[in-house]
C-alpha cells in the first residue's frame, strides 16, 4: 500500500496494533510492547544491513524525525508483515477539510492498495473500468529488502567479533556490531547477545531485538532456534531443553565432514566437546586417550556425517539472493554438475565475493549444528 500521512507535529504513537515505522536512514521507531507482547517467530520490523538506531515510539516527534515529503516504511500486523510505503505530504493541509477531524496522531489521508483500501483500488487512479497499467520495470526497493540503501554500510569485522565474544567484552561486542552489516553472520552475532544482555542490558536490548527480528525474517538453518533462545534471554526465561556448552563451529565442521573418512562422531553432553569416531578407537589414539562411549551412554550424543549436501545448498542460496540477474546466473551455472565446489570458489573470488561467501557459508553451517542439537532436545549455552 502507498499512503500520504498527515500530522507532522504529532507523536509517532500509531495505535493500529503492533507496528514499526522505519526511516530512510534505517532508524527504527519501536514501542515497548514489542518485547512484552511479541511471540517467538514474529517480532518487530524486518530490516536488512546494519542494526539501526532505535527510537522510542512513545516519545518520538514526527517533526524531529521526518520533514515534509519524507518517505518511510511502515509495517503493520507484524505476524503478516504488511509493509506500507508512506510519504509525509509535501504541503500542509487543513485536517478538517481533508480528514474531517483534527487527529492527535499521524493518520493516512490518501492512499491506495488492495489492503486496506476500502474502495478496492488496485492502483492510484483505478476507476474500475480502465485497463490495468503495465507493471513497473523494477520493483520498489522496499519490496526487494534493499531500502534503505545499504551500499555504504561497513562490513562486519569477524575477527573483532570473535575476539569480543571470546573475551566476554560487551562494550567491544556492541562496538563491533552496531552500524555494521550483520545479516550474513546472525548465528555468530547471536552467540554474543546473552553476554551483552547480562553486562549492558539497556544498550544490548535493541541489538537483541534486531537480531531476533532478522533471524525470523531470514529463516535459515537454525535461525528459528536461535531466535527463540534469544527471546527467552530477553524475557529472563530458561531455554527450552538441556543446556550444554557445545562448540558449534567444531560440531558444524564434523557434521559436514567426508563420510568416507569417518561416518560418525560424538558430543560430550557434560563438557560440550566434539569427538570424531576415531577418538573411540584405542588402536588409533591409545588406551588412555580413547573415549569409552559404552561406559556412560547417557553422556554421549552420536551424530552421523552428512557430507557436502548442506554446502551445496549454501551455494545455491548464496546465488539466489543476488538481484543482479547476470551474476546470479553465473553463480547458478557454476554449481551444476561435477566440480561445482571448485568452480563456485573460483567464481566468488573473481567477482570479489569471497569474504562475504565465507561468512555466509560458515554462519549457515553454525545454524545447522544448532538445529541438529535442538532436534535432540539440546540448547547451546
Amino acid at each position: 500500500m502507498f499512503c500520504a500521512v498527515w500530522g507532522i507535529r504529532s507523536h509517532l504513537s500509531v495505535r493500529l496494533g503492533l507496528a514499526t515505522p522505519l526511516r530512510s536512514d534505517g532508524t527504527a521507531i519501536v514501542g515497548p510492547e514489542h518485547l512484552a507482547m511479541t511471540p517467538p517467530g514474529g517480532i518487530v520490523e524486518s530490516l536488512d544491513g546494519a542494526i539501526p538506531e532505535v527510537v522510542d515510539m512513545e516519545s518520538a516527534k514526527v517533526a524531529r524525525l521526518l520533514g515534509l515529503g519524507a518517505e518511510f516504511q511502515f509495517t503493520f500486523d507484524l505476524g503478516d508483515n504488511w509493509t506500507h510505503r508512506c510519504v509525509v505530504g509535501d504541503e500542509k493541509v487543513d485536517p478538517i477539510e481533508v480528514v474531517g477531524i483534527r487527529p492527535d496522531v499521524p493518520v493516512p489521508y490518501w492512499g491506495w492498495g488492495t489492503i486496506p483500501d476500502q474502495y478496492g483500488r488496485r492502483w492510484a487512479d483505478d476507476d474500475g473500468q480502465s485497463p490495468r497499467p503495465r507493471r513497473p520495470s523494477r520493483s520498489h526497493p522496499m519490496l526487494l529488502h534493499a531500502w534503505p540503501a545499504q551500499d555504504q554500510i561497513p562490513a562486519l569485522d569477524m575477527s573483532e567479533l570473535r575476539s569480543a565474544i571470546s573475551a566476554a567484552d560487551a562494550a567491544r561486542f556492541l562496538g563491533a556490531v552496531l552500524g555494521h552489516d550483520v545479516d550474513d553472520a546472525l548465528q555468530h552475532v547471536g552467540t554474543g547477545v546473552p553476554m551483552a544482555l547480562k553486562q549492558r542490558r539497556e544498550q544490548a536490548e535493541p541489538v537483541a531485538v534486531a537480531v531476533i527480528n532478522r533471524l525470523t525474517w531470514r529463516a535459515g538453518p537454525g535461525d528459528a532456534v536461535l531466535a527463540e533462545d534469544l527471546l527467552a534471554c530477553l524475557r529472563g526465561e530458561p531455554l527450552s531443553g538441556k543446556v550444554v556448552p557445545v562448540d558449534l563451529e567444531m560440531l558444524g565442521s564434523e557434521l559436514e565432514g567426508d563420510p568416507n573418512m569417518s561416518t560418525c562422531g560424538y558430543v560430550d553432553l557434560r563438557t560440550g566437546q566434539v569427538y570424531d569416531a576415531g577418538s573411540t578407537d584405542s588402536m588409533l589414539v591409545g588406551e588412555d586417550a580413547a573415549v569409552d562411549v559404552e561406559a556412560e551412554p547417557d553422556r554421549w550424543l552420536r551424530f552421523g556425517r552428512a557430507g557436502s549436501r548442506g554446502g551445496w545448498h549454501d551455494m545455491a542460496a548464496f546465488a539466489e539472493r543476488h538481484h543482479d540477474a547476470a551474476l546470479r546466473q553465473r553463480l547458478e551455472r557454476a554449481i551444476e554438475g561435477k566440480g561445482a565446489f571448485g568452480r563456485f570458489r573460483d567464481l566468488v573470488h573473481q567477482e570479489g565475493l569471497a569474504d562475504r561467501w565465507y561468512v555466509f557459508s560458515a554462519d549457515r553451517q553454525l545454524g545447522r549444528a544448532r538445529e541438529f542439537l535442538a532436534d535432540k532436545g539440546i540448547r547451546v549455552s
